[in-house]
């Protein structure tokens, strides 16, 4: 003990880190709280990889399902032999229980706060690539009349050459004798109007070509925010990711041991002759019927999905979840409720959406079946505020398809997940900003939103 203990100090008696501490020691020798040395090797294995997601999120965080030794059926049923072991390991239980629930806490408020980040981030660079658009639309504009200006004015310089004169005027002058006064002073007004034409061509296009420079650099400044800003969003979303796994992993955690703390703390505190296989037993039995709604839920959802791709094909395909060839499928079988494109104010659950609607929204009720739109990479799978619980998939090529206002408990997919066309993903529910159960269905070409309308349209697929 005394070598293992010089090992974790230095000389000065800092703890170095290259071996346990006293307090590690303690804490392996606590009774009932053993570890062995297969145990040890996974924490370690563990601890890494949290410590990325800790470097990377910015928040100290360890699952309670890494970090904690929960007790076995053997642990607490050696308990309840002795009054001290028991009152040990109710302590302990209940100690890890308050855990499990800090940790979901804590964790989901986190991945809130930062899916709240990139929410903003992303809308910040959707209404500036829009406006990078619409200035590089006015520079090109702006561009082509300051050609045909520039064109007119070749035109005028052109004429005065052919008439071997820079002065249109004087050529009108000399021309011939006036017939009269009044001929001579029409010539005169005539070579005035000629002089003042000539100046007027030229400041137009004088006038035109900085016009369109102006709007040229303005437009190049615009782009370069814009990818300023889908840079920030993308670092931005990375780091929500992360957040909603931390989140996922404290849930898991507590979804996977509440049951079975609980039923071991009862069993420790009842005092009738129920035994602890009876426990055991009722938490497996509440294992596998909640395995079987999931699945029940699940089944439901993709039988509306294949009646509504049937129903699509047979009237012609496209309308449904049929694919027309593409490779492309309908996201789900909802009539659209809302286009793309700048709407009117809408109010509803403390809030008010205006503005840009990025996609189209598709309903077909509540928990109804959300399926790839093609082939991809999930790219994010967690909360993403406004959007509510989000899925974005990369299919490569800059193109990207985003799924928003999925049910809670409706992501079906993790990041990092390769999906094929039709498959599902998600079910459709009303979280986020909301008025109601829909899909909010995104296209992203190089990061920016398009419309899905006619993107869809053109892989023989109608939204």
């Amino acid at each position: 003990m005394e070598d293992q203990l010089q090992r974790s100090s230095s000389a000065d008696g800092v703890d170095c880190g290259c071996g346990p501490t006293p307090d590690e020691l303690k804490a392996f020798a606590t009774p009932g709280r053993a570890v062995s040395r297969r145990k040890a090797l996974t924490f370690g294995a563990l601890g890494v990889a949290a410590l990325g997601v800790i470097g990377a999120v910015g928040a100290p965080y360890l699952p309670r399902a890494f970090a904690a030794d929960y007790p076995s059926w053997d642990d607490v049923q050696a308990a309840k032999s002795n009054e001290a072991a028991k009152a040990a390991q109710v302590a302990n239980i209940q100690s890890l229980i308050q855990g499990l629930n800090d940790d979901v806490a804590r964790t989901q408020a986190a991945s809130i706060a930062a899916s709240d980040v990139f929410y903003e981030a992303q809308q910040k660079f959707f209404e500036q690539a829009r406006r990078a658009n619409e200035l590089q639309q006015q520079a090109d504009q702006q561009a082509a009349l300051a050609t045909d200006a520039a064109n007119k004015a070749g035109r005028v310089a052109a004429q005065l050459y052919r008439n071997g004169s820079d002065d249109t005027s004087l050529q009108l002058f000399f021309a011939g004798s006036a017939a009269s006064t009044d001929d001579l002073l029409a010539r005169l007004g005539t070579m005035d109007k000629l002089i003042a034409q000539n100046k007027a061509v030229y400041a137009d296009a004088v006038t035109a070509r900085d016009s369109a420079q102006n709007l040229s650099d303005t437009a190049v400044k615009a782009r370069d925010e814009r990818d300023r800003m889908q840079k920030d969003a993308e670092q931005k979303m990375a780091a929500a990711q992360q957040a909603a796994d931390a989140a996922k992993a404290a849930l898991d955690a507590q979804t996977a041991n509440l049951a079975t703390l609980q039923a071991q703390l009862a069993a420790l505190q009842d005092n009738t002759a129920k035994t602890i296989a009876d426990y055991q037993a009722g938490v497996e039995a509440a294992r596998i019927a909640e395995e079987q709604r999931q699945a029940a839920l699940r089944a439901e959802a993709q039988r509306l999905a294949d009646e509504a791709a049937a129903a699509a094909a047979a009237n012609g395909g496209g309308g449904g979840g049929g694919g027309g060839g593409s490779g492309w499928v309908r996201p789900n079988w909802g009539e659209e409720s809302s286009g793309y494109g700048y709407r009117y104010v809408q109010c509803g659950n403390g809030y008010c959406s205006s503005g840009f609607h990025e996609g189209v929204d598709l309903a077909a009720g509540c928990y109804s079946s959300i399926v790839a739109a093609t082939a991809g990479t999930v790219v994010y799978a967690g909360y993403n505020g406004g959007y509510g619980n989000y899925i974005k998939i990369d299919h490569g090529g800059g193109i990207a398809t985003g799924y928003g206002h999925i049910a809670p408990g409706g992501i079906y997919v993790s990041y990092g997940q390769w999906v094929n066309a039709g498959d599902q993903i998600a079910a459709e529910g009303n979280t986020g900003n909301s008025f109601g159960c829909h899909l909010h269905f995104e296209v992203y070409v190089n990061g920016s939103t398009v419309d899905p309308g006619p993107f869809m349209a053109a892989r023989g697929i109608s939204v």
